[in-house]
């Protein structure tokens, strides 16, 4: 039964991230009087780009060509070694430290993959991922401090078991923290009002420009990626700020409970995230450090007042 869950936790990301993308887009399009596509198109992308043969540029080096497998095989790799539907296992890779820098690793390939291929947007879109995602570190790694320290323990696994049972005492700055970190995902995720997954106006997209030389298979991996970082992060915050509904038992039915609150908890997430997509305007680069900021700032509070 323990190999059932590492299999799980192994194949749930991947399966489920393009659904809850294809959910996010579905939402936004209603909230505007559009049909919009079906909640499966994420998945007719994937296997339509996975067809498709690819084209990559004469400077391209080792980098742009690897860059996709590394980054696609880190989100399998974090997906897997945090709380998703139980907290009953673990592994040295469920340390939040680790886990915070192997997406800056993945981030990191990405922004050298689209200075690799020499394209101008490449280079500037690489440049705007790189400033924000320093920006984002301070606010994302102290929201999640805070938890650890309430906690007792960096172990995701164990921080999801022992913040279910914490006093109503330190939920106030347990929620300071959990708003730090949503500011946090959004900017990590490539969401409103940080960034528009949709677009492809040169002045405003930063992830789009650092993928817009990749095409085939190359992409699809890409974009799967990107799909499995935004519902690695809406795991953390659903499991970690509300973890109630993680199984501590290893059957079947529990399995299968602890999966439905799971996706549940998920498809909250990703309503919000499309109310607040349909409600706002992508913010001018040059206002992003402030909200930042203010999201670094509402961790150091809650830490002050966890301590």
């Amino acid at each position: 039964m323990t190999i059932l869950i590492w299999i799980i936790q192994l194949l749930l990301v991947p399966a489920l991230s393009p659904l809850f993308i294809g959910i996010i887009r579905k939402i936004k399009a209603k909230l505007q009087n559009r049909r919009g596509a079906s909640i499966c198109q994420p998945y007719r992308d994937l296997r339509k780009l996975f067809n498709k043969d690819e084209v990559i540029s004469e400077d391209a080096s080792w980098i742009f060509r690897f860059s996709p497998f590394i980054i696609f095989a880190i989100t399998l790799v974090v997906g897997a070694s945090i709380p998703l539907f139980t907290g009953l296992i673990s592994n040295p890779l469920s340390d939040f430290l680790v886990i915070i820098y192997l997406l800056a690793f993945s981030t990191f390939f990405l922004a050298l993959a689209g200075m690799d291929a020499g394209s101008a947007f490449g280079g500037f879109g690489s440049s705007r991922e790189m400033t924000v995602a320093a920006l984002t570190e301070g606010g994302l790694l102290f929201s999640l401090l805070t938890l650890a320290i309430a906690a007792k323990s960096m172990n995701l696994f164990s921080i999801s078991q022992k913040i279910a049972s914490l006093p109503s005492s330190s939920l106030f700055p347990v929620g300071l923290a959990f708003v730090g970190f949503l500011i946090a995902f959004l900017a990590e995720a490539g969401r409103f009002p940080f960034d528009n997954p949709a677009t492809h106006l040169e002045l405003t997209m930063i992830h789009e420009a650092m993928i817009l030389e990749y095409s085939g298979k190359r992409l699809a991996l890409i974009e799967w990626a990107a799909a499995n970082k935004f519902l690695i992060f809406a795991g953390l915050a659903a499991n970690l700020f509300f973890p109630w509904g993680l199984t501590g038992q290893v059957t079947l039915p529990h399995i299968a409970l602890a999966l439905l609150l799971f996706t549940g908890k998920i498809l909250v997430l990703s309503l919000g995230v499309a109310i607040l997509e349909s409600s706002i305007a992508k913010f001018r680069f040059f206002r992003l450090p402030d909200l930042l900021f203010v999201s670094f700032i509402l961790s150091v509070i809650a830490i002050g007042l966890i301590i």
